[in-house]
């Protein structure tokens, strides 16, 4: 049996963009991110975080540090009554041509391998046209670009849809 997903990327979707983030004291969720999670559940998908951290093999912060961090985050979805099915990391420098960094699609590859999801019924909601290109190599058409994280070319998007936050999803992801 297949599940349906929604695919998040952290940071600029969860939380607000900072670079480098691996300080809980630095972490500040989105507005409406919580809302958004309840909404995808209510409708039966299930939620996986996908996220580039190469702040890890840049030296910034270590994977003990990411983990720390993911950990508190995960928490913070729990009691809000939100399950988060899995996070999946690419540490990489962008340069080492690694088959998990997006805009390559190994995190989502891999998630839907362990997680038996269906890819054409499941979501990716980034803030990166890199994370466009990563869902639609995975086979991922339903799309979301945030404009809440980095500054994104509206014209040139493969995104299917694009909206100013996580906030507004449950108006494009109503089933």
């Amino acid at each position: 049996m297949t599940i349906k997903t929604i695919f998040l990327d952290r940071d600029g979707v969860i939380n607000k963009e900072i670079n480098y983030l691996h300080k809980i004291d630095d972490f500040e969720f989105i507005n409406g991110v919580f809302d958004a999670c309840i909404h995808y559940q209510k409708l039966g998908y299930e939620i996986i975080i996908i996220t580039n951290q190469s702040g890890i093999a840049r030296g910034l912060y270590s994977e003990t540090d990411y983990q720390n961090l993911t950990k508190w985050m995960i928490h913070q979805f729990l009691e809000k009554k939100i399950r988060i099915l899995d996070i999946f990391h690419c540490p990489h420098l962008p340069n080492l041509n690694c088959k998990c960094r997006k805009p390559k699609p190994g995190l989502l590859i891999n998630a839907k391998i362990k997680h038996s999801i269906d890819m054409a019924k499941s979501w990716m909601i980034g803030d990166k046209e890199v994370d466009i290109e990563s869902a639609n190599a995975s086979g991922i058409k339903n799309t979301i670009l945030v404009r809440s994280g980095h500054k994104i070319d509206e014209k040139n998007s493969k995104a299917k849809n694009i909206i100013d936050s996580i906030k507004e999803s449950p108006q494009v992801i109503i089933s």
